[in-house]
């Protein structure tokens, strides 16, 4: 591969090259024949040599932001070097990369520029969109992240600023699950910003204009929807984080055209479906006996609550009483069936009951034994909404999803206090263990990265036709079930991100196993998938 990558160039073009350049580690033979003698300091170094001078220029930095630029850097230096760096300590490296300081990169995103990223689609672009693809130099690629920016974490609408995120879902894919990384594109589909903010700084890099109507918009995703399936006829399209309602209709339009997902609904309902599985697991109960309730009804919320319904189905429940086991909360106060501003995801969850804007009025209704906080809205979940949780059950499952860390509904700190360490808990970003009267509680957290690399390396090895809501209840029990006893002992209700690449492949393998049983995957089943897989995992080597 590089023999054949580098057989065109030479000198300086090789170490411009991220992909396949070695600096200090080019041999002696290498230097002369790629026409490196002289540019290069003459001490000829290894991988882990250079990693570790990587690890110690990190240890000096002490702004986390600062320490995301270096290694972002990195990457587009040496993309060896980089993986090798992440792939080491991916506890210590995948807050850095993703949430939560990816949220303060993106807010950032045009001061902190260095070079070009992807690539990035607009409205002037209408009518050449196939022509613009074909000048991504990757001629199979084989996943694209896209966003509109709309809805950034818990950031709201930041147009272009959104770029951080597809790539730096993209590099999780590689750095957690091993997918290899010359097939990902991130993607900026810009279609506006309705943030006047951005749009009057002078260093913002996006279109500044006004979002388009929902009619402009859907015009021109369809034609990048069309001109992915040409151009890159094997590709996987992730959607992340459009506005809400563009998100469910996406979603609704195109998962049984082409492949696809959404991970803000689908892959957010998998990994609190699997965090509830784990909860389970510690409590010895099953779903379908559970009352869920979403504080949040956006995108995200109403996601995990199909899922959720979709699993109840399978253990018997009808829809009616799976419905039944459902609430939702939003901004305007509980959804019931007196309210005329639902849309389609969130009617199936609207009761014939009394509505209420205060929240734990609602939960004395309900009686909740699980809450998913998915509002966006810091400290919503106060002191008597936990006390009152516990009204309802031994152990109540608490789930703040809301990232970044200012938009959290509770701390784990609260949540334990407040519960007197009756409750099972976990949050969008990492929370620090807690120890309380002599026990010590280690909070989850429940965050995309569990779920969706895993399928993404399932998507790459089985190249399914489709990807539907079972390959995620299956991804969502496969991580639950990693949870070993002495884990359910303190509480944990997902694995530990100490060795990600093993938890993914784990998981992976259960989604496979799946894709073949069902008939969606288009190769040929192996004797062994595990070892199938495995033998198709990126390794960061010379």
């Amino acid at each position: 591969m590089f023999e054949q990558t580098t057989s065109a160039l030479s000198g300086r073009q090789v170490l411009s090259r991220a992909d396949i350049n070695k600096g200090t580690a080019f041999s002696i033979a290498e230097r002369q024949d790629l026409h490196l003698e002289g540019l290069l300091p003459p001490s000829i170094e290894d991988l882990d040599l250079q990693v570790k001078r990587v690890l110690e220029h990190l240890g000096e930095i002490k702004d986390e932001l600062h320490q995301y630029v270096y290694l972002i850097d990195l990457e587009e230096r040496n993309q060896t070097v980089f993986y090798k760096t992440i792939m080491s300590d991916p506890k210590r490296f995948i807050p850095i990369l993703y949430d939560p300081v990816v949220a303060d990169a993106c807010l950032k995103f045009g001061h902190i520029y260095r070079r070009p990223r992807g690539l990035y689609i607009t409205r002037d672009m209408k009518g050449r969109m196939t022509e613009v693809l074909r000048n991504w130099p990757e001629k199979d690629v084989r996943f694209i992240c896209v966003t509109t920016g709309g809805r950034i974490l818990g950031l709201g609408d930041i147009g272009a600023n959104g770029m951080g995120i597809p790539v730096g879902k993209l590099q999780l894919y590689t750095a957690c699950a091993a997918v290899p990384p010359e097939g990902l594109l991130p993607v900026l589909f810009d279609i506006g910003t309705s943030n006047e903010q951005l749009r009057n700084d002078p260093y913002y890099l996006g279109t500044r204009e006004a979002p388009l109507g929902e009619e402009d918009v859907d015009e021109l995703t369809e034609e990048f929807v069309q001109a992915v399936q040409e151009v890159f006829p094997n590709c996987c399209l992730h959607f992340e984080d459009w506005k809400g309602t563009q998100a469910i209709r996406m979603l609704n339009r195109y998962k049984d055209q082409i492949l696809c997902y959404n991970d803000d609904i689908q892959g957010t309902a998998s990994v609190v479906l699997a965090g509830i599985a784990g909860g389970l697991n510690i409590k010895g109960e099953v779903l379908k006996d559970q009352r869920v309730f979403f504080y949040g009804a956006g995108s995200a919320g109403t996601g995990i609550a199909k899922l959720v319904k979709a699993e109840m189905l399978t253990q018997g429940l009808g829809e009616e009483e799976a419905n039944s086991r459902i609430a939702m909360f939003d901004v305007d106060g509980l959804i019931c069936s007196t309210r005329n501003d639902l849309n389609e995801a969130q009617a199936p969850f609207a009761h014939n009951v009394e509505y209420t804007s205060d929240l734990v009025e609602a939960l004395r209704m309900f009686k909740p034994t699980i809450i998913v906080g998915a509002s966006t809205h810091a400290g919503g979940f106060t002191q008597e909404v936990v006390e009152t949780l516990c009204e309802f059950s031994d152990q109540p499952m608490i789930f703040a999803i809301s990232n970044p860390t200012f938009k959290v509904e509770c701390t784990a700190e609260q949540a334990y206090t407040w519960s007197k360490g009756q409750a099972l808990f976990a949050a969008g970003v990492q929370f620090p263990d807690f120890e309380l009267n002599g026990k010590l509680h280690r909070p989850g957290q429940a965050n995309n990265f569990y779920i969706y690399p895993a399928i993404g390396l399932a998507t790459y090895v089985a190249k399914p036709k489709r990807l539907n809501d079972e390959c995620f209840i299956v991804a969502a029990h496969a991580v639950a079930d990693q949870i070993n006893p002495e884990m359910r002992e303190q509480g944990m209700l997902f694995p530990s991100q100490d060795n990600i690449l093993e938890s993914e492949i784990q998981t992976a393998t259960k989604v496979v196993e799946y894709m073949f049983d069902s008939g969606l995957a288009q190769v040929e089943r192996p004797a062994d998938i595990r070892d199938w897989i495995e033998g198709q995992l990126y390794t960061p080597k010379y």
